[in-house]
C-alpha cells in the first residue's frame, strides 16, 4: 500500500507541476484555438448613448454564431463569444480590447462607432490581432492618414464589413444630382466626429465635381442638443437638399428643427441615420428625406430574406443595417478562422493565417458581395432608404 500511495502522489504533483506551468507560461491568444473552443471577442457600446447600433450588432452576431454552433462550429469546435460593454468610450474601448486579449480570444468583431475603433487600432495591430468592425466607417479605421488624408500605411489586421465615410458623402452628393436633379445643398456636421466630418468632406468634394452649389456650410459641436441658429442660417439660403450625417439621436432633434426654421430642403443623411424612426417624435418631420444605407430588409435576395426570417423569429424585432453588417462580419472573420484552423498553425502564426484569408474574401453576404480592396475596404453597392407615409421603404440599390 505504501508503494501505491507513494506513485499517486508522484502522479499527483506531477499534474500540479504542468497545470502551474501552463498558469505561469502564459501563453498568446491564438493558442485558445487548440482548445474545445474557439474564443472570439466582441467589443460593442451595448449600454449609453449608442447602445442601438451596438446590440444591433451584438445581435446579428449571435444568429450567425448560434447557427454556426448548431451545425457542428469550425472543426468540431464550438464558438465561444465573449462580448465587452465599452458604452461608446474610447478609453472603455481599450480597457476593453486588453481584456478581451487577456481571456484568450483570437479575434475580435467591433468596436462599432469610429473613435472607439480607432482607439484600439494602435495596439490590436502591435499584437498582431485580428479584428473586424461591423459599423465603423471612417477611413482612418484600416489605414494611417496624413493631413491631407492621404494614406501612410495600412493596418494589415483591421477589416470591415461596412462602407467607409467618403464613400458614403460622395455616393449622397451623386445621388441628389442624378437622382433628385438638386442644384443647390446645405451641410449640417458634427465637428467633434471623425464619422461625420469624413462624410461632410467627401460630400462636399463630390457635389464640386457634380457641378452641385454648396450654399452653407455649418456645424455643431459634439454633444449639442440645439442647432436651431444653424438651421435659420441654411433655412435662409433655400437649398434644394440638406446632408445631415450623423447619429438617429442628432437627426431626430435637427429633423424637429429644421421644420420649426421653416428649412424646405430635402434631408439626406448617412448609415448613422438607420432607427430614427424608433426615435423621432413625429415621423412625418423624415418624410421623403433618404439616406444611405449597408442594406434593405426588403431586398429579394435569398441571403437577406432568409436572415431576416432568422433574425426575427430569434429576436422578436426586425434587423436593421447594424444587425446585417454584424451578421456578415461574424460570417467574414469565421470563414477565415476555418481557413486558420485547417492550417494547423498556432500562436502569432495562426492570426497570421486568419488575417490572410481574411484579405482573400469573395463572397456573399447578407449586405452584399464582399471582397476587399488593399485598404481592407469591401467594395459594394449602397442601399438607398426613404420614408414614405411613416416608415421606411427601400429605394433601390445605387
Amino acid at each position: 500500500m505504501k508503494h501505491i500511495a507513494t506513485k499517486i502522489a508522484a502522479v499527483v504533483l506531477a499534474v500540479v507541476f504542468v497545470m502551474s506551468f501552463a498558469a505561469c507560461s502564459g501563453g498568446k491568444p491564438a493558442e485558445t484555438a487548440s482548445a474545445a473552443s474557439i474564443k472570439v471577442g466582441v467589443l460593442a457600446p451595448l449600454t449609453g448613448a449608442v447602445a442601438e447600433y451596438g446590440n444591433a450588432v451584438n445581435n446579428g452576431v449571435i444568429q450567425f454564431v448560434e447557427e454556426l454552433n448548431a451545425n457542428g462550429g469550425i472543426n468540431g469546435k464550438q464558438i465561444e463569444l465573449i462580448p465587452y460593454d465599452e458604452e461608446g468610450d474610447p478609453v472603455k474601448a481599450v480597457t476593453g480590447y486588453n481584456s478581451l486579449v487577456d481571456q484568450g480570444v483570437v479575434a475580435i468583431i467591433g468596436d462599432v462607432t469610429t473613435a472607439p475603433t480607432i482607439a484600439v487600432v494602435a495596439e490590436s495591430q502591435a499584437d498582431g490581432m485580428p479584428m473586424i468592425t461591423a459599423s465603423a466607417t471612417n477611413a482612418a479605421v484600416t489605414c494611417q492618414l496624413d493631413a491631407d488624408q492621404n494614406v501612410v500605411k495600412v493596418y494589415e489586421n483591421m477589416f470591415r464589413s461596412c462602407f467607409i465615410d467618403p464613400f458614403q458623402g460622395s455616393k449622397m452628393a451623386a445621388f441628389a444630382v442624378d437622382e433628385l436633379k438638386a442644384k443647390t445643398a446645405a451641410v449640417l456636421y458634427n465637428v467633434g466626429s471623425d464619422y461625420s466630418g469624413g462624410c461632410a468632406q467627401s460630400f462636399q468634394e463630390t457635389a464640386k465635381e457634380k457641378g452641385l452649389e454648396v450654399v452653407a456650410v455649418e456645424s455643431y459641436a459634439d454633444g449639442a442638443v440645439d442647432f436651431q441658429s444653424q438651421l435659420t442660417n441654411i433655412a435662409a439660403k433655400a437649398p434644394d437638399v440638406l446632408f445631415v450625417p450623423d447619429y438617429y439621436n442628432v437627426v431626430a432633434l435637427v429633423a424637429q428643427q429644421a421644420f420649426a426654421a421653416g428649412s424646405k430642403a430635402t434631408m439626406l443623411g448617412s448609415d448613422g441615420w438607420d432607427s430614427v424612426l424608433d426615435t423621432i417624435s413625429d415621423p412625418s418631420l423624415v418624410e421623403g428625406a433618404y439616406y444611405c444605407s449597408g442594406y434593405s430588409k426588403d431586398d429579394t435576395r435569398s441571403e437577406v430574406q432568409t436572415f431576416v426570417k432568422n433574425y426575427t423569429a430569434k429576436f422578436n424585432d426586425t434587423p436593421n443595417m447594424f444587425a446585417a453588417q454584424g451578421y456578415d462580419a461574424a460570417m467574414i472573420l469565421f470563414a477565415a478562422i476555418e481557413k486558420a484552423e485547417a492550417s494547423g498553425k498556432t500562436g502569432d502564426e495562426y492570426r497570421k493565417a486568419i488575417i490572410a484569408a481574411m484579405k482573400e474574401t469573395d463572397m456573399d453576404c447578407v449586405t452584399g458581395h464582399v471582397a476587399y480592396d488593399q485598404y481592407n475596404n469591401p467594395q459594394k453597392s449602397a442601399a438607398i432608404i426613404t420614408f414614405e407615409n411613416g416608415a421606411a421603404k427601400f429605394w433601390g440599390n445605387y
